[in-house]
Formats: structure tokens, sequence, C-alpha cells
């Protein structure tokens, strides 16, 4: 599936509009993870439009409070959202949000979810043990997610299946090695959680006609 030739209706398509054309379908998909993993940045590598930012300095009142092991370089946080967009020729639009990393924002993430048809969780292998809050929020409100893997250039690599096992993940939970900075790398992370939302409910509606 090429993310640029999104062929076909999405399940979520409206009715057309009064002037002949069809109603843009619309999803919305979050960015999650941990703090200084890379989500502002695989944002704005995939938006069409400039990605609306909420970064702010970090200040003396972090220290202590975030943790910034691993990403000492970092130098601004998210403290609301990150926001992008996508289009495609078959008029379905992707809204991506961001969310924030840090343990006091993460009341934002109901507000955030709501009405989202799946998630990308960025993983960094140095500081892995972050995105368990994030697998933990998913599973618990049965959002389907993917685990996207953002190979910084000082990470150690491992193979999908170890990074399974050290997130305790379901066997059919797609993990997608990547690049946050690279256009086309984001691109194959979000077909796969396309693919894998799409799978996930086409399963669901057997069971149910079943």
């Amino acid at each position: 599936m090429d993310l640029n030739r999104f062929e076909g209706a999405h399940p979520a398509a409206g009715p057309a509009s009064g002037l002949g054309s069809p109603v843009p379908a619309t999803a919305k998909i979050l960015i999650s993870g941990g703090f200084g993993v890379g989500k502002t940045t695989l944002v704005g590598a995939i938006s069409e439009i400039r990605p609306l930012r909420t970064e702010e300095p970090l200040s003396d009142r972090s220290v202590g409070v975030d943790d910034t092991r691993g990403v000492s370089a970092k130098t601004t946080t998210t403290v609301a959202m990150d926001f992008g967009r996508i289009s495609f020729p078959s008029d379905l639009v992707l809204y991506l949000f961001g969310t924030p990393g840090q343990e006091r924002f993460w009341f934002m993430w109901d507000e955030l979810a709501i009405g989202a048809v799946g998630a990308v969780v960025l993983a960094d292998t140095r500081r892995v043990a972050d995105c368990f809050a994030s697998i933990d929020y998913f599973e618990r409100n049965g959002m389907p997610f993917v685990i996207a893997v953002n190979c910084f250039d000082s990470a150690p690599r491992f193979e999908p299946d170890d990074i399974r096992i050290a997130l305790s993940l379901a066997p059919e939970v797609p993990i997608v090695l990547c690049d946050a900075r690279d256009r086309d790398s984001v691109k194959k992370v979000l077909v796969s959680l396309v693919r894998y939302v799409m799978t996930r409910n086409s399963q669901r509606n057997q069971a149910t006609i079943g």
C-alpha cells in the first residue's frame, strides 16, 4: 500500500455534498511516546501544512521532574500537543496529534484521544521503558496502536522480535523501524497503522456477523 495512492473509498467516508463532490473522510491518529522520543519531529516530517507546535524551552522548574537522561541536548518540550495534516486524492484526510511526553501533562491524553482511530507509539531503544505508559494507556482504552522504533544514530539496534519481548507486546501488534526525520520512513509507519486498524476492524465485523 502506497500512502500517496490510497485507493478506494474509506470506510468512514461521508455522503456527497450538495455540490456533487464527496465530503472528505477524516481519521485522527495519535503520535505518542516518551519525552524526547521524536514525536514533534515525526509530525513535522510528514505534515503537508506547517505543523502546529506547543513547544516551550526547558526551564529550571523541570529539573528533578523531567527525565532528560539520553536526551541531554533537548532544550524544548511539548506542553500541549503537536498537530499536522495529510490529504490524499481519495478524499481521505489524516489528522496527526502528537501527545506531550512528560507525566505532568498526561491529563491531556484523554482529550486528545477522543475520536482517534489508532496510535503510533514511538520508541527509543536507549530508554525503551518510556513506552510503557503509552502502551498501557492504549491497551486499557482498546485503541489499536503500532510501535515505531525511532533509530537514533547513537541508539543500539535490536530486532523487532527482541523489542516485542522487551515490551511484552501481543504478537499481532506491528513493530516498525523508522527514522522520524525522514518523510518516506514516516509514511511506512502510518501505512502499517492504517493496515492494522483496517484488518482489526474487518476481523471484528466478521466475528459479529458470525
